[in-house]
């Protein structure tokens, strides 16, 4: 399937000298809800505003539906919705004014229906009427999706759009994504809630210090990198592991009243059984046992130590 957005050997340096992206090369695929995770600094919010066309690249080329972004810019911009970081809308505007007025922005007719729909669907609907200077922070937000959404996009980029937001309306505001994917429209997210993409994204890309780490589908990267830890609750604590189980790699926790082993998903064995076997020839006993299996954020958080 040919990609809605395609990123060709993307760079960029800053005046100052500065390289906020690397060479950068990323199909991202029409339909799908596409999380890109980095810390402060990576470069997410610098390759989301070359896609849309607000900041220039060095070199490479981007493409939104086989439209150069620079060359073809007016069709391409079209296609995209964006909803950045920064509360800035007019504060002076109603609601309903400052909705429609962005979709006038594209030249798109008056529709008031659409309009009407869409500030239903974010819970706006009882607030059209207020100016944008009394809303909370949440609200706010929630008014910069409509903006978004205003002209009817196949593409949304949400740069970190839950920042602020309360539960409940974190929660709502993942519903209307989900029911956008459904019509069909592209999401494009940036988040510092690492369990927010686990639950929302079909592939996540990873990106550090200007440099695309690793694309891949969410649940072939929890296959891929994900381990389980097995939990040994003991019956008497141990001041130390004695050496005969030293090649099991186990760790003491809990001032010495738990025994933590880490394995390897993907191996054909766990070597839980020799463990368990090695255990009780050792003669140490437990009383319990649990397992768990890495987060996403502990796929991320060990991704980016070992690049650093």
């Amino acid at each position: 399937m040919k990609p809605i957005i395609s990123v060709k050997s993307l760079s960029k340096t800053y005046a100052s000298g500065f390289q906020a992206l690397k060479d950068i090369n990323l199909d991202i695929r029409k339909g799908e809800i596409f999380a890109l995770l980095g810390p402060n600094g990576a470069g997410k919010t610098t390759l989301i505003s070359i896609i849309c066309g607000i900041v220039t690249p060095s070199a490479g080329q981007v493409t939104v539906d086989g439209h150069n972004i620079l060359t073809d810019y007016r069709v391409a911009r079209a296609m995209i919705g964006l909803v950045p970081q920064e509360l800035t809308t007019d504060a002076f505007e109603t609601v309903w004014a400052t909705v429609s007025f962005s979709r006038g922005l594209w030249d798109m007719w008056d529709d008031p229906a659409y309009i009407e729909t869409l500030l239903k669907s974010l819970s706006l609907w009882d607030k059209r009427d207020a100016k944008i200077m009394t809303l909370s922070g949440g609200m706010k937000r929630r008014v910069l999706i409509a903006k978004a959404l205003s002209h009817e996009p196949s593409i949304l980029f949400l740069d970190e759009p839950t920042a602020g937001v309360d539960v409940e309306l974190r929660k709502d505001m993942w519903e209307s994504v989900r029911a956008l994917k459904k019509r069909g429209v592209t999401v494009i997210l940036t988040t510092h809630y690492i369990h927010e993409a686990e639950d929302m994204a079909d592939r996540i890309g990873v990106i550090d210090k200007g440099e695309l780490m690793l694309v891949e589908h969410k649940r072939e990267l929890m296959r891929k990198l994900g381990k389980k830890q097995l939990t040994l609750e003991l019956a008497e604590p141990l001041d130390a592991i004695p050496p005969a189980l030293a090649g099991h790699h186990l760790e003491l926790a809990n001032g010495g009243s738990e025994l933590v082993y880490t394995y390897d998903t993907q191996g054909s064995r766990t070597g839980i059984t020799g463990l368990l076997t090695e255990l009780a020839e050792a003669g140490i006993r437990f009383k319990d046992l649990d397992t768990r299996q890495s987060s996403l954020e502990d796929i991320f958080v060990d991704l980016v130590r070992r690049k650093r």
